[in-house]
């Protein structure tokens, strides 16, 4: 049996405090209610763990998790940036919170070996459509492959495209599709149209949206490739996974996705195997500048995930997760502790019960999935 492993994370979302720790900080002008100056989340952060080493190299952001992805060489590196890159200053006036990083700084996503980047989310847009722009522009310099955001409607539903072996050349791919649900607070207006930049945008969650999804699925997809759906859906609080959902998730399954990669809530959600494909309903945040924000106690969105699936290459079907528990430490992604490891895994495992699965510790620091 051939497998293959692929490395996704829920939210990067480098602009802010992290864009101005970094070697091209861009304007730090918010327009947040309580914080007018990004500089201020620098200053918790370090009130928080200890000075900051600035600038911070793009390698020096990433820390412990170059040595994990190096050892798990995944064949594809997939993330959900939350993060307009761009250097505009028309933002949002709809929106109270708003991240955009420095085209400068892109290298803090090729450091790690990023290939592709869902945008379609609630913050791609926050510096307008020229902001978008110059996101798309930057990502594609940089190799990087934008998934669901485009020029027009039919740039933002094409699939990112990966070989499964670039060395041998084969015929396989993983496909990544992106698509962001107002109901994770994307503004109606964000959507792309035939002749209008924007995202791929789902009005509603229900069996119709799940069916045309599924069908432009099939419409591209191959045998030997491994699909997979990065959808930015829900609140930014809380375990529960409503029905609608669930019922959207295991359409999607049934209409020949291989793979649903959820993400939104600041906080890891429950995990699925359905029909032994994988359901990941939340990825939570990876990279972020909370750190010296409080962590919503019983949350804990201060520890982030690196999620590792294990595929069946034919038949795209689920051999395994592992499952790499971090937390951002002076702006740096460092290994969880062992308090960190365990609360995951006792979370993770009650969370997902109702699933059919559960988290165990096979290895230090290494969380598995059973099901």
């Amino acid at each position: 049996m051939q497998t293959t492993t692929l490395f996704l994370a829920g939210d990067v979302m480098t602009g802010r405090g992290l864009d101005q720790a970094m070697q091209h900080p861009g304007s730090p002008t918010l327009h947040e209610p309580g914080v007018r100056d990004a500089r201020r989340y620098v200053a918790l952060a370090e009130a928080a763990h200890g000075s900051i080493p600035m600038p911070i190299t793009p390698p020096y952001l990433w820390g412990d998790a170059l040595a994990v992805l190096q050892g798990r060489a995944p064949v594809a590196r997939i993330i959900n940036l939350e993060t307009s890159i761009t250097t505009s200053n028309e933002w949002c006036r709809a929106k109270d919170i708003h991240y955009r990083m420095h085209p400068a700084n892109i290298a803090c996503l090729t450091a790690a070996g990023i290939q592709v980047a869902s945008l379609a989310n609630n913050h791609t847009l926050d510096w307008g459509r020229r902001g978008l722009a110059e996101t798309l522009e930057t990502l594609q310099r940089a190799g990087i492959q934008p998934a669901g955001a485009g020029r027009d409607l039919a740039e933002a539903r094409q699939p990112a495209v990966l070989p499964l072996d670039p060395v041998e050349g084969g015929a396989g791919r993983v496909l990544v599709w992106a698509v962001g649900s107002m109901t994770s607070g994307i503004p109606d207006d964000w959507a792309a149209a035939e002749h209008a930049s924007g995202l791929d945008l789902l009005p509603e969650i229900n069996a119709a949206a799940a069916d045309r999804l599924a069908a432009r699925v099939a419409a591209v997809k191959q045998r030997g490739d491994i699909a997979v759906i990065s959808i930015h859906w829900g609140s930014n609080w809380g375990f529960d996974v409503p029905e609608d959902f669930i019922q959207f998730a295991h359409r999607l399954i049934e209409g020949g996705v291989d793979l649903v990669h959820g993400h939104s809530s600041h906080h890891v959600r429950p995990i699925e195997v359905y029909r032994d494909r994988l359901i990941l309903y939340g990825c939570g945040d990876l990279i972020d500048d909370y750190e010296g924000i409080a962590s919503h106690g019983r949350y804990r969105s201060n520890l982030g995930v690196m999620y590792f699936p294990t595929l069946e290459v034919s038949t795209g079907q689920i051999a395994g997760l592992a499952m790499v528990p971090m937390q951002m430490r002076r702006f740096q992604l460092c290994h969880a502790d062992d308090a960190g490891v365990n609360w995951l895994r006792d979370t993770l495992s009650r969370i997902s019960q109702g699933f059919g699965c559960s988290v165990e510790i096979r290895q230090p620091g290494v969380l598995s999935l059973r099901w």
